[in-house]
């Protein structure tokens, strides 16, 4: 009797729904179709019926329902059969073709690793169903039989250590100890297989007992895949994705040397010189290498996101993201979508984050930044808390918009990325907040990148982790008070603000440096985010400090200049806020938004030393004839004004004098 398939594995088959599977059995138009009880069953080898439906002049057809989107679906058969599924299997032609003994493929969170690595597993793995079903409607089902003759016949050995997010290494190990023992129990034909010898059967009863310490644990991949080798007569397959979980959290909580001196042994004894697999693929974000997690590997294959190889295969390319737009019938916000979601440079391909592009179909095509919610950004806002002057200016520079160049180490682990440049960026990058503009080796053998934002989402990430690691000196109430003031114009209310929070909320040792400063700037930037263009480059015969451009031409522009020095009194810090002032004036900052037609120009010098602020304000109302200025200066003299008229060139300027005092 010929093998039979359920309606549900003809539905995946042929990418047509249940309904229409049973309609055409109800039909006898499926050939050897019978009804098993109240259910269909149809021969494996039977074709999909033609279509025959009207498809031309004025008739619309009845289509068929939208498939959903696999939000948060990891499982291959799942993702595959029943949602909207972008076909990534030619990677597997690729592996097959190249055959890499270990694999380590490093890709930021949610960009579809762990998808990836189930459907890798699917295609391999020995089972007792027949999962073929998942790939005959695929991309690599297309490529003959030397690739199809691959699928199901190997044991696998997964893990996916992507949920291990603890506090305590007793936590961890015992979440890992328990992923261990779980896949030991996947194979409990080990337990009786009169392949093994008695020692083996002892180690993996006592793997599966839950007694086994942390030295015998660490020799699991090593002790079941000899075992899996011997039982079925072909080496496993060994498949864990995101291996660097563990470490990462380690090192975020305080635990890093227990992570890295359990994992090195777990990896390096399941990987180096181990003839017992067939191939070995591991997922993370970074290469960890300098802890000598792969020391002596000569066999490991590192695909990074400046490599070419599998690019295309981890994220959504432009065709992928066009085809989807059209199926969902909103092409038209193709546009958006790139704004939002693309920007990435995986080697030569430019990418789409998959996580927030499915998650802006699914919301309707109303852009979020979906992506900042879906892991923790700690290490970002550790960044920022301990960086200096010179990460400061970069990281102002990457949110005006602008590039810059960075040495990237591939190699970089996780103590460095707070103790030099080269280190942040190189994690800044591998973890998805940068994309490499273009790229050259360098002598060391890794790489200099000139390195930005890659767009508009991950702008928004940035902004809210300065916004929250400033928190602490910028209460809400009061960065309120900062944005009205600054948008009325309102030195003296901007002066009064900024001394209640240096006086109130900063310590001393925090504001006798300059990096704080940059620190504050950065901060303020990102309060007018929604409503002005950011930027710090050259206008004028200058390059000023902060540039808020408005949006919206009915609001005022900003420009703001900054400066800093210790010990100063007050009335030396009056004079350098005007000096500041000056600079912005003299070196005509305005030029460019004078030259896009903003009427109104608010013009602000800062100076600070230790806990005090002077600021100095200067309003300049622009029209086709008159140019109209309010200028505000902070200096230790009672409140007065003085009007001066220049009929010459037709100024009015105002000029009020306050102070106050802390």
């Amino acid at each position: 009797m010929a093998e039979m398939m359920s309606v549900k594995q003809a539905a995946a088959l042929w990418n047509i729904s249940e309904r229409r599977v049973s309609g055409l059995c109800k039909e006898n138009k499926i050939p050897g179709a019978v009804k098993s009880g109240r259910f269909w069953m149809i021969p494996q080898d039977a074709q999909k019926p033609a279509d025959k439906r009207i498809k031309s002049g004025n008739y619309k057809k009845t289509t068929e329902p939208l498939l959903s989107l696999p939000i948060g679906i990891s499982d291959y058969s799942l993702a595959s059969s029943q949602y909207y599924y972008v076909d990534k299997t030619l990677m597997i032609k690729d592996i097959i073709d190249e055959l890499p003994l270990v694999s380590l493929y490093t890709r930021p969170r949610r960009f579809g690793k762990t998808l990836n690595m189930s459907m890798i597993r699917t295609f391999f793995e020995k089972s007792d169903t027949d999962t073929s079903i998942y790939f005959k409607n695929k991309k690599i089902w297309q490529c003959g039989k030397k690739y199809q003759d691959y699928q199901g016949k190997f044991p696998i050995i997964f893990l996916t250590f992507k949920d291990i997010k603890y506090e305590t290494w007793d936590e961890t190990f015992q979440t890992i100890k328990n992923l261990l023992t779980q896949e030991a129990y996947r194979h409990s034909d080990l337990l009786t297989s009169e392949k093994c010898n008695a020692y083996e059967r002892e180690y993996f009863e006592k793997i599966l007992s839950g007694k086994a310490n942390e030295i015998e644990l660490s020799a699991f991949f090593l002790n079941i895949s000899a075992m899996l080798h011997k039982h079925y007569g072909i080496a496993p397959i060994i498949i864990i994705d995101e291996y660097d979980i563990p470490i990462q959290q380690g090192y975020i909580c305080g635990f890093y040397d227990h992570a890295i001196r359990f994992m090195r042994s777990l990896y390096s004894v399941a990987f180096k010189d181990n003839s017992n697999i067939t191939f070995g693929f591991l997922t993370g974000i970074l290469r960890v290498a300098k802890e000598s997690i792969f020391s002596g590997m000569n066999n490991l294959s590192v695909n990074s996101v400046l490599d070419n190889k599998y690019s295309e295969y981890f994220g959504f390319t432009a065709e992928e993201v066009k085809k989807m737009a059209a199926y969902y019938g909103v092409s038209k916000n193709y546009d958006e979508i790139c704004e939002w979601y693309e920007g990435y440079q995986f080697g030569n391909t430019e990418i789409f984050n998959p996580w927030s592009v499915i998650n802006y179909f699914s919301n309707q095509c109303e852009p979020r930044p979906f992506w900042q919610n879906t892991g923790s950004n700690e290490i970002i806002g550790e960044i920022i808390t301990e960086s200096d002057i010179e990460i400061y200016d970069k990281l102002r520079l990457l949110i005006c918009g602008k590039s810059f160049p960075t040495y990237i180490d591939t190699g970089v682990i996780y103590p460095q990325i707070k103790n030099n440049s080269s280190s942040i960026f190189s994690y800044l990058l591998a973890a998805g907040y940068l994309k490499s503009v273009n790229m050259r080796p360098s002598i060391s053998g890794d790489f200099v990148c000139e390195v930005s934002l890659p767009n508009r989402e991950i702008t928004y990430v940035y902004n809210k982790e300065i916004l929250q690691k400033l928190d602490h000196i910028i209460p809400v109430s009061s960065s309120a008070s900062i944005q009205e003031a600054i948008y009325a114009g309102d030195g003296q209310k901007l002066h009064r603000e900024l001394q209640k929070i240096i006086t109130q909320s900063v310590s001393f040792y925090d504001a006798s440096n300059e990096s704080f400063y940059h620190g504050f700037m950065l901060g303020l930037c990102t309060l007018f985010n929604d409503s002005y263009t950011t930027s710090n480059r050259e206008s004028g015969d200058g390059r000023f400090d902060i540039q808020l451009f408005p949006n919206d031409h009915r609001l005022p522009g900003i420009l703001l200049e900054l400066k800093f020095v210790k010990d100063y009194s007050e009335d030396q810090l009056d004079l350098l806020a005007q000096d500041a002032l000056r600079q912005i004036i003299d070196k005509k900052y305005d030029t460019e938004m004078i030259a896009h037609g903003i009427s109104q120009i608010y013009k602000y010098g800062a100076a600070f030393s230790a806990k005090h602020v002077s600021i100095a304000a200067l309003k300049q109302i622009q029209t086709k004839h008159i140019q109209t200025v309010s200028h505000q200066l902070t200096e230790s003299a009672p409140d007065g004004t003085v009007l001066i008229t220049d009929d010459s060139d037709r100024l009015h300027f105002e000029k009020k004098r306050f102070w106050s005092k802390n």
